[in-house]
């Protein structure tokens, strides 16, 4: 068996309008936006990139922004919750920032003896920031959020599922270990420092989600260049039916739908998203992988305009 994964790579949700979802992301939330290339798999639309200042593993939040799709379904078989892990001391800082902002939140709640709060991007996708004294010093990005209180990446994500079936011995198979189980969620924690956490929700009368705007697309996990075909196999020993490796340019990607109908990604840390920009220029112009860059004229024409210019602290 390859290694055991140390937590989430990135987590990829569906937007509509690519320019609200940057203000909210970088100004309200204080990520860096650090990639705008396009959805490779569809070039009319963006893919947009956040994360700490050079898009370290375990803090890049991405998203398809589509403009003309229709409103998804938060549900089983999916990501409904995606958590951000904040130092212990800076709940109070978040939730005057978000009330400022205008952003609607739950009142801070306890879970499995950390405080978490509540909310929704402008599209409706489910975030919490996880408070939690361990949180690591990051590298954050330079932005009206002060460092102290600056999101740190990924604390982890919740799935939903009609029944939790294998995925418990699925995520141990990966590496993620049972730690705590509470009203029928069951806890799962890998080794890392970021993205460590994924939480298995399981409701059999909660709605099926259906895939759109304000949903979450996918969750990548960190796997090694030396160990990604491992992974496939191992993966094809579960019963799963993994896509081959595909090159995404920053990273090297096999995707598998999971028998509760998630669909996981087992990225790799690197190249990363420093392979084709300077950390200082990250995110400032439309970066296209190398088979792509002649369609560029093509591609730029049939995507919104909407500014990218670097924010001031």
């Amino acid at each position: 068996m390859p290694a055991d994964i140390p937590g989430i790579h990135h987590v990829t949700a569906v937007a509509s309008d690519p320019g609200r979802n940057y203000e909210f992301y970088t100004g309200t939330l204080g990520l860096r936006l650090v990639k705008r290339s396009v959805n490779q798999d569809d070039v009319s639309v963006y893919h947009l990139f956040y994360g700490d200042r050079s898009g370290t593993p375990g803090t890049s939040m991405t998203v398809f922004p589509y403009a003309d799709t229709q409103r998804g379904r938060v549900g089983t078989g999916q990501v409904t919750t995606v958590q951000f892990l904040v130092p212990a001391d800076a709940v109070e800082y978040w939730t005057d920032r978000l009330e400022s902002a205008g952003v609607d939140h739950d009142p801070p709640r306890e879970r499995f003896g950390d405080t978490v709060v509540p909310f929704e991007d402008p599209d409706g996708v489910p975030l919490e920031l996880v408070a939690r004294a361990d949180a690591p010093d990051g590298d954050p990005p330079d932005s009206s959020v002060p460092d102290e209180h600056a999101i740190r990446g990924f604390f982890g994500v919740t799935l939903s599922l009609t029944t939790a079936g294998g995925m418990g011995t699925l995520l141990q198979t990966m590496g993620f270990q049972p730690t705590r189980n509470e009203n029928h969620r069951q806890r799962f924690r890998a080794g890392g420092d970021l993205g460590a956490v994924v939480d298995v929700l399981e409701d059999p009368e909660a709605p099926r989600g259906e895939s759109g705007v304000g949903t979450v697309h996918h969750v990548a996990f960190q796997v090694s260049d030396a160990e990604q075909a491992q992974w496939h196999d191992a993966l094809v020993e579960r019963g799963l039916r993994p896509t081959q490796i595909i090159d995404r340019k920053w990273f090297k990607s096999i995707y598998a739908r999971t028998e509760g109908g998630v669909l996981f990604e087992f990225a790799t840390k690197s190249p990363g998203y420093t392979v084709d920009e300077g950390v200082d220029e990250l995110g400032e112009r439309l970066v296209l992988p190398e088979w792509l860059e002649d369609r560029r004229a093509e591609i730029e024409a049939n995507l919104p305009e909407f500014p990218v210019s670097p924010r001031e602290a």
